[in-house]
């Protein structure tokens, strides 16, 4: 039995629960071993709809603090996620503390599937920011409920391409909404962030005729889009937020929608891959509202990913998983007409559509 001795030992316990009782979470695992170096939380937010799936992250937190608020949130926007996509899943998710350009190692990701294991199958992780197929392929030599894992070993391969594709039938669905035609011809797209998911969303928008401007932290990814499209335009990073854009497309981390920026923002549709992109969803989402910009709620249109390997699960078909990612466009739509008709921002609508689902199962089935 462990005793807590210091009053401030007795707090931090306490402010973990509190976060945990704030979003209702089910359960939490936090993960470290000394020899590997893995330290990682795993927070599982429901199982009402079945087991929880999503991706892991790795990510050079500050603090952690910052890693436990960040798996939090994204675990609980995977159980909104999945029930709005119409899946029989929950929300899940997990982050390892460290630099994914110089931290990974065979031992840390073997020694992160144990811990996976050891959740028998409540929850299936996946690939998230930093974390590629090759990572997963480590964890999968641990336990078998790992989804995203290469064609060659049974699976889809990476599940960006699909995300991607979720991001672009969102953003169609929004010009729509703005504009009366979902052609994205000649609008000015601003992508912040062109890893797997972002440099896909490019492509598209480059095909139909786009004007794009990319900004990243890492100069090698900027490179790497350039060189294929030589007309995409850079943006330095501190000007993200004060270019000329039609459409802001978020695609790195979160909370990129705050106090600070949504005044900056010279856009009239917010949609991108990233995870909670407002920073407080009930401050920025109406503020959002009312400056007339039309939010593409993140979890609805980054579904493309968790889609994928769903059907990855159940049995892969990718028609299947593309189809039900282009269904994202009219999801959008309804949510867009409820908020119109309700007079309440778009986040809101959303999360009420997927609580319906939620609540309606939970007289069906127990948790998981």
């Amino acid at each position: 039995m462990i005793e807590v001795k210091e009053t401030s030992d007795v707090q931090a316990v306490q402010s973990v629960i509190d976060q945990l009782s704030k979003f209702d979470h089910e359960q939490v695992l936090f993960c470290q071993d000394k020899t590997t170096g893995l330290k990682a939380i795993i927070a599982i937010h429901n199982t009402v709809l079945g087991p929880s799936l999503g991706g892991t992250r790795m990510w050079a937190y500050k603090t952690e603090t910052e890693a436990l608020t960040d798996v939090l949130r994204l675990s609980r926007g995977m159980t909104y996620k999945s029930s709005l996509a119409g899946l029989n899943l929950g929300g899940g998710k997990a982050v390892i503390i460290g630099d994914a350009r110089k931290d990974k190692s065979e031992a840390l990701f073997r020694r992160f599937g144990k811990f996976v294991n050891s959740l028998a199958g409540k929850y299936i992780t996946a690939e998230d920011v930093g974390i590629t197929t090759r990572d997963m392929e480590l964890v999968a030599l641990e336990t078998e409920h790992v989804a995203g894992l290469p064609e060659y070993m049974g699976g889809s391969g990476d599940p960006s391409p699909v995300t991607a594709y979720g991001v672009y039938m969102g953003m169609k669905a929004s010009a729509k909404q703005q504009y009366g035609s979902d052609s994205l011809n000649g609008k000015k797209v601003m992508v912040q962030g062109v890893g797997h998911v972002g440099a896909t969303l490019v492509d598209y928008l480059v095909k139909e005729g786009a004007q794009v401007m990319i900004s990243d932290i890492f100069e090698d990814s900027l490179k790497a889009i350039t060189n294929k499209h030589s007309q995409v335009q850079v943006v330095a990073l501190d000007q993200v937020y004060d270019v000329d854009m039609d459409i802001y497309a978020p695609c790195a981390l979160g909370a990129t929608v705050n106090d600070d920026t949504i005044n900056r923002l010279k856009c009239s549709i917010i949609a991108g891959a990233a995870n909670n992109q407002l920073a407080d969803e009930t401050v920025h989402g109406k503020v959002v509202m009312e400056k007339g910009i039309v939010y593409a709620p993140d979890y609805l249109v980054n579904a493309g990913g968790i889609i994928n390997c769903y059907w990855e699960v159940i049995g892969y078909n990718r028609e299947a998983a593309m189809s039900q990612t282009e269904e994202i466009y009219n999801t959008a739509l309804r949510i867009f007409a409820k908020s119109a008709d309700e007079q309440i921002p778009t986040y809101l609508a959303a999360n009420q559509l997927a609580e319906a689902r939620i609540e309606a199962i939970k007289h069906v089935q127990s948790s998981f």
